[in-house]
């Protein structure tokens, strides 16, 4: 079991995501922009940021380098509706495990979650 923040500012995303990760066994906490998922990572440990990359506020992008720098355990995973934004998320290949594209089934998202979970670090 693993402890996973979700971090998406589609109300919809965010819940099925939460509930399939929690349904395969893990403990998920939603939140709806980066500047929240930034204070849940200073308020709890979690072993996995699963991050949109589009969202109000602060995005996934720039969530993803505070979160690399301040938590440098943690593992991060982005998914994104938009191609042009996969390719910007691919600048960051040393800081994140890997980009899903949206939109995905549970059994896809579950996998994702998975193999950043299990990948080796280095």
């Amino acid at each position: 079991m693993a402890r996973i923040l979700v971090a998406d500012d589609e109300e919809a995303v965010r819940r099925f995501v939460t509930r399939a990760l929690e349904a395969h066994g893990h403990e998920a906490e939603g939140v709806a922009d980066g500047a929240q998922a930034l204070e849940a990572l200073a308020r709890d440990r979690f072993d996995l940021l699963l991050t949109d990359i589009v969202m109000p506020i602060m995005d996934g992008i720039a969530l993803a380098l505070k979160a690399a720098r301040d938590y440098p355990d943690l593992r991060i995973l982005m998914m994104t509706g938009f191609a042009e934004q996969k390719k910007r998320a691919y600048n960051l290949d040393t800081l994140i495990h890997d980009v899903i594209s949206k939109p995905f089934n549970l059994e896809q998202i579950v996998a994702a979650v998975d193999a950043a979970l299990a990948a080796e670090d280095g």
